[in-house]
C-alpha cells in the first residue's frame, strides 16, 4: 500500500455524518465548538437565544460546507427545550453529539448578597437545562444505542468561588450529572462527559482581564496557570471534537481540564 492509499484509512476523529447540537453556540466557547465539530465533518445545530449572533455564526459554519442550523432557544425555558430538539432533527437528522454549553455568570460577591433569582436563574440556565437537554437527546440516541453528551463544567466545579456561589454550584453539579448519567446511559451506547475549561478570554471574562479593579485578581490568576497566560476559546474545541468522535468510544464519565494547568496547583 503507497501513502496516497493509506491516506484513506478513516481518521478516528472523522465526524463526517454525525448531527451535533451546540447551546449557546453563537458566541465564545460555544462557538468555537461548533465550527470545530463542523470542521471535523459533523452537520451542527446552535441553539441561541440572540437572532443575530445565531445568523452571524451560522453563517460561519456555512463557510466550513457542512449542514447547519440556527434555532432561538432560551435553555430556562422547559417546554421551549423538547420542541427546539425536535426541529433540529427534523433540519438535520436524529441527534448524535449534543454539547450542553449555554450559560451566565451571575457575580452575587457571595451568599450574603445572593438574590434568590440569581440562584434560580444560574441552576436554571446550567444544571436544569444540561439535564432537560440530555434526556431530550439521550432518548432519540437510545433508539439508536450511540450518542455523545459533552457537558461544559468548570474549574469551579472542583475549587470554591466566594464572588459567584450560584455559578459555582451548578457547575458543581454538571460534574455530578455527568458521571450519573454516564453510568445510565452507557450500557446505551452513549458516552456523557464533561470539559472543564479554566480561566478563557471570553465576553463573559472580559472585566477581569481588562477591567483595572481587577487587576490584582488577573495577576494572581496568571501566576497560578503554569501556561502563564488566558486561553483561547479555540482551545476548547478539541477536547470537544475528541470526547464527540469514535476516539473517545471508550471514555466516560470524565471531567477534561483545558485550564493550561490551573487545577494541577
Amino acid at each position: 500500500m503507497n501513502a496516497r492509499e493509506s491516506s484513506h484509512e478513516p481518521s478516528p476523529f472523522d465526524l463526517a455524518d454525525k448531527v451535533a447540537i451546540v447551546t449557546g453556540g453563537n458566541r465564545g466557547i460555544g462557538r468555537a465548538i461548533a465550527l470545530g465539530l463542523a470542521r471535523a465533518g459533523a452537520a451542527v445545530a446552535i441553539l441561541a437565544r440572540d437572532p443575530q449572533r445565531n445568523a452571524t455564526v451560522e453563517a460561519e459554519l456555512d463557510q466550513v460546507g457542512r449542514p447547519t442550523h440556527a434555532d432561538i432557544l432560551d435553555v430556562t425555558d422547559r417546554a421551549a427545550i423538547a420542541e427546539a430538539v425536535g426541529r433540529v432533527e427534523r433540519a438535520l437528522g436524529p441527534i448524535d453529539i449534543l454539547v450542553n454549553n449555554a450559560g451566565n455568570t451571575d457575580i452575587s460577591g457571595g451568599v450574603l448578597n445572593q438574590s434568590e433569582d440569581g440562584w434560580d436563574n444560574a441552576l436554571a440556565t446550567h444544571l436544569t437545562a444540561t439535564m432537560l437537554l440530555s434526556k431530550a437527546a439521550a432518548s432519540s440516541m437510545q433508539a439508536r444505542r450511540r450518542g455523545k453528551i459533552i457537558n461544559l463544567a468548570s474549574m469551579y466545579s472542583t475549587f470554591g468561588a466566594a464572588a459567584v456561589p450560584s455559578y459555582a454550584a451548578a457547575k458543581g453539579g454538571i460534574v455530578q450529572l455527568t458521571r450519573s448519567m454516564a453510568i445510565e446511559l452507557a450500557p446505551h451506547g452513549i458516552q456523557v462527559n464533561a470539559i472543564a475549561p479554566g480561566w478563557i478570554a471570553t465576553e463573559m471574562t472580559k472585566v477581569a482581564r481588562e477591567d483595572p479593579d481587577w487587576s490584582d485578581f488577573n495577576t494572581m490568576l496568571l501566576a497560578r496557570t503554569p501556561a502563564g497566560r488566558w486561553g483561547e476559546a479555540e482551545e476548547c474545541a478539541g477536547a470537544a471534537v475528541f470526547l464527540a468522535s469514535p476516539a473517545a468510544d471508550f471514555v466516560t464519565g470524565i471531567i477534561l481540564p483545558v485550564d493550561g494547568g490551573y487545577s494541577v496547583f
